[in-house]
């Protein structure tokens, strides 16, 4: 399953979701989807992230390899 470090990143910028949505150039309601992750990001989104955060993807998106793909269960 890929997962995402969105959170852990606005709350390094020290925004709430409505700003950081902003800077990133997205709807706050998208960018909530995504951090509960409930939609994955595009891999356009995921690049445009990057640039703008000036971060490479990796830090942004990962693979868990820890659960079932299948299940997505432990």
């Amino acid at each position: 399953m890929v997962k995402n470090r969105l959170k852990s990143i606005r709350h390094e910028y020290e925004m709430n979701q409505v700003e950081f949505a902003k800077m990133l150039g997205i709807s706050q309601s998208q960018y909530n989807r995504y951090e509960l992750q409930q939609r994955q990001p595009l891999l356009e989104i995921v690049l445009q992230m990057a640039e703008k955060l000036n971060r490479p993807v990796e830090q942004i998106v990962y693979l868990d390899r820890h659960q079932n793909p299948q299940t997505g269960i432990d």
